[in-house]
């Protein structure tokens, strides 16, 4: 897809060696100049076929085959150029064009590379942070449904905005239009293509009224009511361009206009307040509520060659002063195609984030303006190619993706999606230990559970001590680890957007459980006036259970107290239930029924003999059960 993320950056990444123009190269220097790509990769190949080439020639056919994204050819063309420079930029394009062709040993190598040159990059140091990211994406697995649509033509199509059953596409399909020199395909025009009465779009027609011209127009978003269009066209239109100080040549750039339904037509595009003369903005997208766009430009003041920004639409309408998304999202390279989606996440695309090549769909939370943890969508909505104009429907979890990945109808296809898994996913790990010595614990048994008591697993530490789980963002979770011979210990854990989490789980010998001739327990809490047993209290009964199981000739005598509260028989009868259910607790996890009783003790026998006068906590101390070892106590053996 580099053909059409280029026409919209009007911005060349080229001529790293522009002092070695000679009249050898001017001609096919006129073509580049003027973007005109395919023409200027034939004349230097004709000067490279005939050995007439030079470092100069060799980076200028890569970037040729690079804006046109031809991989290969991009790739043997810079590895022969970087025999004789190191420009860092070219070091970096190399390594892209290695990875989109599957590369990604010899890619690395050469990100290494571009991050001695470049450390404080941000490419470089998200590389050095993670260099074995790679398998990081690979393995999180399929999380969506991808199929080429039927609508697709030969040439390039991409987008892809539902609004009142019609679907707004981008396409070179107009054979009407003049060609456009940097790929050979007709000037871009808006199309739509609307829903049948079995779910299938028909045949895209363009739209003849107010918005489509001579020259590119790209992707649209649309206000909530679906009203109001905002959509990019190529300045030529409004007689706005630059002129190069070097060649002459008038070079455009994008501006983002909005047109208004009025009586089911759309009205004459109306430029916004956010254009400029010297800068491009494109790709809009409008938030659910209506109150701010976002967009990609390359404007002064930004931190690399396209970021994202976004702008307050007022109640009139007006566009308000632009923000950029900073940083965490904006990278040296690329970030354009912003989708703001329902529930707040910003889908964007970008060759700056760690990726699989080419143009990678990322996303992140957009919580009152601040960027959450940028992450990667994985396969196989990325891929080798170039994946770019990512919407979709948080709701029906249905949505669009295009690319120039192999198997495709056209240069650029547009592709349904459907999610299939979360997204935004953690990988927590979890380090068993020994309290006292610290030493790592194997086979440990590792469950992790969330806070309604629903199990996603159960997994048994390694010899590292270490169990690891993939969870879904944002859901607050329990672990709980148990090993023979030890008291086990659990751990709260906050959800997160965090990539990775790490947990260390602490297990207690448990000789230290028992003290004289009684097994010591953190409080067994019953709800109120209940007493069937709760989950914090079925993790502390399976420490004494560890502890039967271990000294299999342990008796135990499970006595159940309550406060003062109530009258003394409703309390007896109420602790007797509580201590029964304890004992069948642990015959349930296969103690046999004769080495438990229950016995419950009322508020006969109070810890604190406070009366009437008690106060809360009196009452919690008195409120308890106790285990007394009736016989088998491994401290007298």
């Amino acid at each position: 897809m580099k053909n059409i993320i280029s026409i919209y950056i009007i911005t060349l990444m080229s001529s790293f060696c522009l002092t070695a123009q000679s009249n050898a190269t001017k001609k096919a220097d006129k073509h580049f100049n003027k973007y005109q790509f395919v023409e200027a990769a034939e004349d230097y190949l004709k000067l490279a076929t005939k050995g007439d080439a030079d470092a100069y020639v060799y980076s200028q056919l890569a970037e040729c085959y690079y804006n046109v994204f031809k991989t290969v050819e991009a790739e043997k063309w810079y590895a022969k150029a970087l025999e004789t420079s190191s420009n860092p930029e070219m070091i970096y394009n190399y390594s892209q064009m290695l990875k989109a062709n599957g590369k990604y040993e010899e890619s690395n190598t050469q990100l290494e590379k571009f991050a001695s040159m470049r450390p404080a990059d941000h490419r470089a140091t998200a590389f050095r942070a993670n260099p074995n990211y790679l398998p990081k994406i690979l393995e999180k697995g399929k999380k969506f449904n991808v199929q080429n649509l039927s609508i697709n033509s030969e040439l390039s199509d991409f987008g892809g905005t539902l609004q009142d059953g019609e679907l707004y596409i981008t396409s070179a399909r107009n054979s009407d239009r003049k060609t456009y020199g940097w790929n050979e395909e007709p000037f871009l025009d808006i199309y739509t293509a609307k829903l049948d009465s079995e779910g299938a779009f028909q045949t895209p027609a363009i739209i003849e009224e107010n918005i489509n011209t001579r020259y590119h127009e790209g992707t649209v978003s649309f206000s909530p009511d679906g009203n109001t269009m905002y959509f990019s066209r190529e300045s030529y239109y409004d007689n706005v361009f630059e002129t190069d100080s070097l060649t002459q040549y008038k070079i455009s750039v994008l501006n983002l206009y909005k047109s208004v339904k009025q009586e089911g037509q759309w009205s004459e595009a109306e430029a916004l307040s956010l254009n400029g003369d010297s800068y491009s903005i494109k790709n809009p997208s409008v938030s659910t509520d209506g109150n701010t766009l976002y967009f990609a430009s390359d404007k002064t003041g930004g931190y690399g060659q396209f970021d994202i920004y976004s702008a307050p639409i007022d109640a009139d309408g007006s566009i308000g002063e632009a923000t950029n998304m900073g940083q965490k999202l904006n990278t040296e390279g690329q970030e354009m195609f912003p989708f703001i989606s329902s529930n707040n996440t910003l889908y964007f695309s970008s060759n700056g984030h760690l990726g699989l090549g080419g143009m990678d769909v990322f996303f992140a939370k957009v919580v009152d303006g601040k960027v959450g943890p940028v992450r990667n969508i994985g396969i196989p909505v990325n891929g080798n190619a170039d994946d770019f104009a990512f919407s979709m429907s948080e709701e029906t979890e249905e949505g669009f993706v295009s690319s120039n990945r192999e198997g495709g109808k056209g240069s650029d296809d547009i592709y349904a999606i459907k999610k299939l898994q979360p997204i935004c996913d953690v990988l927590m790990t979890i380090t068993v230990k020994d309290s006292e010595t610290g030493l790592v614990l194997e086979g440990a048994s590792v469950d992790i559970k969330d806070t309604e008591g629903t199990v996603f697993g159960t997994k048994v530490s390694n010899a590292q001590g270490i169990v690891e789980y993939i969870i879904e963002c944002d859901v607050n979770t329990l672990i709980t680890g148990t090993k023979v011979d030890y008291e086990s210990d659990m751990a709260n854990v906050e959800g997160t957007s965090e990539e990775e989490v790490s947990i260390e789980l602490l297990l207690t010998p448990i000789e230290e459980i028992i003290l004289a001739n009684k097994v010591i327990l953190n409080p067994i809490y019953f709800d109120f006036d209940k007493s069937n047993i709760t989950a914090q209290a079925a993790f502390e009964l399976d420490k004494l259970v560890q502890l039967m199981t271990k000294y299999n000739s342990i008796v135990i005598s499970a006595e159940s107290h309550t406060d003062s509260r109530g009258s003394a028989s409703y309390n007896l009868s109420l602790s007797e239930r509580r201590a029964k259910t304890t004992a069948q607790y642990v015959i349930s996890k296969g103690v046999d029924a004769s080495r438990i009783t229950g016995t419950g003790k009322g508020e006969t026998t109070p810890n604190v003999d406070c009366g009437a006068n008690c106060t809360e906590d009196e009452h919690q101390l008195n409120r308890r059960s106790e285990f007394f070892i009736l016989e088998g106590n491994p401290n007298e053996e």
